[in-house]
């Protein structure tokens, strides 16, 4: 079955304090997105890889790609106003098989975890990847906080893994404030939502300390 991904490289940077968008910014002397998209690729070298840049920053991704003499071979998309609409546009260009979603930021993904989405997603029609939490929790309301049971909640990662014509069909839905990524959008059409494992060190780079602790696990 065919296999593609789509990976959405739509930071600025706000939050890392940087003039340069966050997926540019270089660890181990390379982008972080072409880390990204090179794990994808050791993965299925026969993989369609979708890179959805916003318009502004596709003059620089090629400046990129031939300083760093990059060559695997993917197909660009541009970015939309939301991570929704830059989605949509990436799903453009699939046509069939299984699709993951991945953030371009969180290139540490294992490639047992892409294994495992791929192969549910085939079986089940989605994937989500997921980790539990080992810190204590507190939940606020109105009367102050309380604890909360953290055997029962999960930190949600991506590659986000689903059958083509299915997330193809819950992107067609109109854009909804409830849609915090693609398993929302999937689960706002009435689908059952397949999580699986996912691996701790898939962190998503943010912050300023996420960037020292991707430098440290790539030592």
């Amino acid at each position: 079955m065919q296999k593609s991904v789509i990976i959405v490289a739509g930071g600025i940077g706000t939050r890392m304090n940087s003039d340069i968008p966050k997926q540019f910014l270089e660890i181990s002397g390379k982008p972080i997105v072409m880390h990204t998209i090179e794990k994808f690729y050791s993965f299925d070298h026969s993989i369609t890889i979708v890179l959805v840049l916003p318009e502004q920053h596709i003059l620089l991704w090629h400046k990129l790609v031939e300083k760093h003499n990059f060559n695997i071979p993917l197909q660009l998309a541009n970015g939309g106003e939301t991570r929704f609409d830059s989605v949509k546009n990436g799903l453009k260009i699939i046509k069939n098989g299984i699709v993951a979603i991945h953030d371009a930021v969180r290139p540490f993904v294992s490639l047992e975890t892409i294994k495992r989405a791929f192969e549910t997603a085939i079986s089940k029609g989605n994937a989500i990847p997921a980790i539990g939490i080992n810190d204590s929790l507190r939940i606020l309301d109105n009367y102050g906080n309380k604890p909360l049971d953290r055997s029962v909640i999960r930190i949600i990662q991506t590659p986000q893994c689903f059958e083509v014509t299915l997330i193809k069909k819950a992107y067609d839905q109109p854009f909804d404030s409830s849609f915090t990524d693609d398993a929302s959008v999937l689960e706002k059409i009435g689908e059952e939502i397949n999580l699986i494992e996912g691996n701790q060190e898939n962190i998503k780079i943010t912050h300023p300390t996420d960037l020292m602790i991707a430098n440290t696990l790539l030592l």
